[in-house]
């Protein structure tokens, strides 16, 4: 029997019928195609300006989630609202061909305000919103959140002299209005016009299926937008446009790309025209230029320098890691726990091992830094968490089982392996909760330390807001550290930890414990966005 393609989508109007169209198509191909509508972040909170939320991908979050959750299959996105970077274990299935990428004007009434000096613009877009001051520099430009329908409704509601709209959106829904101007000097944002639809990279049905339905020379030119857009390291927080198309006549791919300051009042732009085949450093180029003329310190003059809350992470983060963290948000680190692998005797491995257990990325690497994967001989691999399973399977074997938690794992082996052995590759400091309940359930539990775990804690200020975990030992390490001021004052502060071990440990010293949804440290930022923009 063929498996029944899931397909998520935002439940908007728009979204909507990106997913019937990729739904119809599949269809076409004799695919059998079920619609799971998923509200996004964006849809939830349309009372503050995309820039301020401080989330990547506040469109696309949580199709991610429903993806690797095994909710959905696949998701349809609109391509300019997807992260340049996608998720760990999810790829770009298909991009379809692209449809108008052209930002447009929707009247309120007439033209006549394009000479006087106070005109009044709608757009929730700081790229529209940067060029149309840029052009128009005695305007006032007000913001506009919502679906399409919301987005028209809210122009004619108020005093506005009109709205930037995408074209494609109005397009598709059948609602471009007839006095609609195009804006043919706005650069428009990367990919816009084009749809996406992303796959679960271990599921070789569904890839097999959207591959069908792409179109090369449109995925050809939203990649190098989109390139364009991830080496100047910007987003839904930088006016940045984008551009590349391919002339028919001499196969060559025009680029157009631009970085503004938010007020328009300054502009950095690019031109440059690639031969196809010959195009591979043509993002880079054009990013290059932008930033050789001051386009780093263009955008590093937008960088709010006063902070309205402050955070402290147990764990240094990347420079990358910390743009991901909303602007009014401070952010300090260093690493409260240090690891260093112990040498692992030969004896432990010199005859084969049927139940191995790793619960973490330091116990894989320390059996690594002491083994090659040829020299060990275990048959059944358990393992915590997903990217421990990834580390384990490209350094030591294949595992047979992977839980998010060790709680969960225990839970599995007791029924799968009750009465036997494991060998547990553990820190000197852990949990008792997966040997516990694993004893209680007639197996027999060998520990080698693989590693030690050294605490490292760091005074935190008194007027810190949160505090982000990332296991139970940071939070030990935390506790040390600042117990003489009662513990750094927990109650007037939030934990927000990486997964429930770490946050069962918080709960003994905060009042206020979060947990993220996914056990990564970009998925603990955006706990801290979603917390303090509610906030």
């Amino acid at each position: 029997m063929q498996k029944t393609i899931k397909i998520g989508t935002r439940d908007s109007q728009l979204a909507m019928w990106q997913a019937n169209k990729v739904r119809k198509e599949l269809e076409e191909l004799e695919y059998e195609c079920e619609i799971v509508p998923i509200k996004s972040t964006g849809d939830l909170i349309l009372d503050t300006p995309l820039h301020e939320l401080g989330i990547t991908g506040v469109f696309t979050k949580n199709l991610d989630l429903a993806m690797l959750s095994g909710e959905i299959d696949i998701a349809v996105h609109s391509l300019k609202d997807v992260p340049t970077v996608l998720p760990e274990g999810i790829i770009q299935g298909a991009v379809l061909k692209r449809a108008n990428y052209n930002d447009i004007l929707v009247l309120k009434d007439n033209e006549e305000f394009f000479g006087q000096p106070n005109g009044v613009i709608a757009t929730g877009s700081l790229r529209r919103k940067a060029q149309w001051l840029n052009r128009y520099p005695t305007h006032k430009v007000v913001g506009l959140r919502g679906n399409v329908n919301t987005r028209l409704q809210k122009l004619e509601e108020n005093d506005w002299d009109g709205a930037v709209f995408a074209a494609a959106g109005l397009e598709r829904l059948g609602k471009r209005p007839e006095g609609a101007i195009n804006l043919s000097w706005m650069i428009p944002a990367p990919a816009q016009g084009a749809i996406m639809i992303t796959v679960s990279d271990n599921d070789d049905f569904s890839k097999d299926a959207c591959e069908q339905l792409n179109h090369y020379e449109t995925q050809l030119c939203v990649g190098i937008e989109r390139e364009f857009l991830n080496l100047l390291e910007g987003g839904c927080t930088a006016p940045i446009g984008a551009l590349a198309y391919v002339d028919p006549k001499t196969e060559e791919i025009n680029f157009k790309g631009l970085l503004l300051s938010e007020d328009g009042k300054k502009k950095i732009s690019v031109t440059k025209n690639a031969k196809v085949g010959r195009h591979r450093f043509l993002a880079k180029d054009c990013a290059d230029y932008i930033i050789n003329k001051g386009g780093k310190e263009l955008m590093k003059k937008q960088i709010v320098e006063e902070k309205e809350f402050a955070i402290y992470s147990t764990k240094k983060l990347s420079e990358t890691q910390k743009e991901l963290v909303n602007e009014s948000v401070a952010v300090k680190d260093s690493d409260f726990i240090k690891i260093r692998f112990n040498r692992i005797s030969p004896k432990v491995i010199k005859d084969e091992i049927e139940n191995v257990i790793i619960t973490s990325q330091n116990g894989a690497e320390a059996i690594a830094n002491s083994f090659t994967a040829d020299e060990l001989n275990f048959k059944n691999i358990y393992c915590v968490g997903r990217r421990t399973k990834k580390l384990i399977e490209q350094k030591i074997g294949k595992v047979v089982k992977s839980e998010r938690n060790a709680q969960k794992l225990a839970s599995y082996l007791s029924k799968e392996i009750k009465g036997q052995k494991v060998t547990y590759f553990c820190s000197d400091l852990r949990l008792d909760t997966l040997p516990n309940i694993l004893k209680e359930n007639e197996i027999s539990v060998t520990e080698i330390e693989a590693y030690k775990t050294m605490l490292s804690p760091s005074k935190i200020d008194e007027n810190n807001n949160g505090v982000l975990f990332y296991s139970p030992s940071t939070v030990e390490s935390y506790v040390i550290g600042n117990a003489e001021s009662n513990i750094g004052n927990t109650q007037n502060k939030i934990a927000f930890c990486i997964g429930e071990s770490t946050a069962k440990e918080a709960r003994k010293y905060f009042e206020n414990v979060q947990v993220a949804k996914l056990p990564s440290v970009e998925s603990v930022l955006e706990l801290v966005n979603t917390h303090f923009i509610k906030a």
